[in-house]
């Protein structure tokens, strides 16, 4: 019965069409976003290179002296590390969720500063990053459709 006006009536299907897409658009813009909680614990990250160093070297040398001195800081929940055979070291440090991730960035950085002295030279000539990183879970969903067949790609940050 209502599909009959809508079929019979497709300039008045497509005002409501559009009314309803402005109206989805003008409600999104006005949600109070602020006003939920954060899901997503704030993570800082911490990046070397030991240039010609094994991962077992990295380990011992880097990794573990870093580890030693960020270990405690106010807020951290835990840390993972990672040291590869080309020398590269990845330290990611999760906080709890509602910690300023600017003052926890700063916390890490004093901390990895006191552990730079006892790191190699290779490691202090080429220095150390400490990065805020926003875990917060992004997610683009793409369904593409070639030769028939449908295709999803998801991509997260």
């Amino acid at each position: 019965m209502i599909a009959d006006v809508f079929i019979k009536r497709p300039v008045t299907a497509i005002v409501i069409s559009i009314v309803l897409v402005l109206v989805g658009i003008i409600s999104l813009m006005n949600l109070p976003i602020a006003q939920y909680p954060e899901i997503s614990p704030p993570t800082v990250s911490i990046s070397g290179n030991f240039t010609g160093a094994d991962a077992q070297t990295v380990e011992q040398t880097t990794t573990t002296a870093i580890e030693t001195q960020v270990n405690g800081t106010p807020g951290m929940t835990y840390m993972t590390s990672n040291s590869t055979s080309s020398g590269q070291a990845s330290i990611t440090v999760n906080f709890e969720v509602g910690t300023d991730i600017n003052i926890a960035t700063l916390d890490v950085q004093n901390r990895v500063s006191v552990a730079e002295p006892s790191l190699p030279d290779a490691v202090k000539r080429l220095g150390l990053t400490v990065r805020k990183r926003n875990p917060s879970i992004m997610m683009a969903l793409a369904f593409y459709s070639p030769n028939g067949t449908r295709d999803a790609t998801f991509i997260y940050r």
